[in-house]
């Protein structure tokens, strides 16, 4: 099979803010995805997105699938615009179509579906101007975040705030920064898993990937910041989560966690893959904080790849897997 792998590659640009090009994918990983549909015999060739004219591009290279990794270049509906262009064109892709990477990025409608759904997310509040008024339903602590921001972008632990003043100026620096409204929600405090769905013929859940914090008291951080994800595995920062998985959870809890994260897949319509990050609280309630349907897919340090080796997979049958999904829909 002839396959063109679509990607962002990360680039430095000192002109940029520090988490300008945190969702981009690294060298290793485009090479490792690569390299994995080569094994299988497969002919690969990695297109940066960044490609002058991508159309012109597809229309003199005719190929027999898409394996898309590409975030897009801007805006709040970025991650669809690879998708739009194979869908004008009439070109298959793996993975979720334009509509639910979309709708993934933009974290109040997700939750908005959720609730529709009777699937738990915390409470929330959407914030424009930063001058609304605060529902008084909402209980502190609360967490402020970029409302269409991916890979914890505009997340540190100051965004947990415990008074109107704070939270009023993290919703004010939160708009300035990103040029897109904040999303203010109860902050969950409890234990943070993120549960992977693959689909092969039918939809696998994966192994529950358990993130434990307390580890990383050096940090600072005790939740999945911008500067836990962009430096994992840093003694030197103390961003050194330590990963159980499968989850420490009894088999009530874990079959009522990948419940929830099957639903939550099915609800957002993502297609071969996604990556749904929960907060257990206290009482054992998993609530859904976002889903991914574009996980990272480094083989040594994202989470997707990590759930897939406890389920018995390599990383060659990962991505293989990914690609079979979306040749087998395509067929139908």
């Amino acid at each position: 099979m002839k396959i063109a792998l679509t990607c962002n590659l990360k680039k430095k640009d000192a002109s940029k803010p520090a988490d300008y090009f945190s969702e981009w994918d690294s060298q290793e990983t485009v090479d490792a995805i690569a390299s994995a549909l080569r094994s299988r015999g497969h002919n690969v060739e990695a297109i940066d997105v960044q490609y002058p004219n991508l159309v012109s591009y597809f229309r003199r290279n005719q190929v027999d699938m898409v394996f898309n990794i590409a975030e897009g270049t801007c805006g709040r509906f970025r991650e669809s615009e690879v998708p739009a262009i194979l869908d004008y064109l009439d070109i298959p892709y793996t993975g979720s179509n334009t509509f639910s990477l979309a709708l993934a990025l933009n974290k109040t409608l997700t939750k908005k579906i959720l609730k529709a759904e009777n699937i738990p997310t915390p409470a929330f509040q959407l914030f424009a101007t930063g001058k609304e008024e605060l529902n008084p339903a909402l209980r502190f602590p609360l967490i402020v975040k970029p409302n269409c921001e991916g890979s914890a972008k505009g997340i540190n632990s100051s965004n947990v705030v415990n008074s109107r003043e704070d939270l009023y100026r993290k919703i004010g620096e939160v708009i300035s920064a990103y040029k897109q409204e904040a999303l203010v929600e109860e902050f969950i405090d409890g234990r943070e898993l993120t549960v992977g769905v693959l689909e092969n013929g039918s939809a696998r859940v994966l192994p529950i990937l358990e993130i434990d914090f307390s580890t990383c008291k050096k940090s600072g951080e005790y939740f999945y910041s911008w500067k836990m994800k962009e430096y994992q595995g840093d003694a030197a920062l103390g961003t050194t989560p330590t990963f159980h998985c499968p989850a420490r959870l009894d088999p009530e809890t874990e079959a009522r966690v990948k419940e929830v994260a099957l639903k939550t897949h099915r609800a957002v319509g993502c297609f071969d893959i996604s990556r749904t990050d929960i907060r257990l609280d206290k009482d054992n309630v998993p609530y859904v904080l976002e889903i991914n349907p574009l996980p990272g897919l480094d083989p040594k340090e994202s989470n997707f790849p990590l759930m897939a080796y406890a389920a018995g997979l390599s990383y060659e049958d990962l991505i293989e897997a990914i690609l079979l999904s979306a040749s087998e829909r395509n067929k139908a």
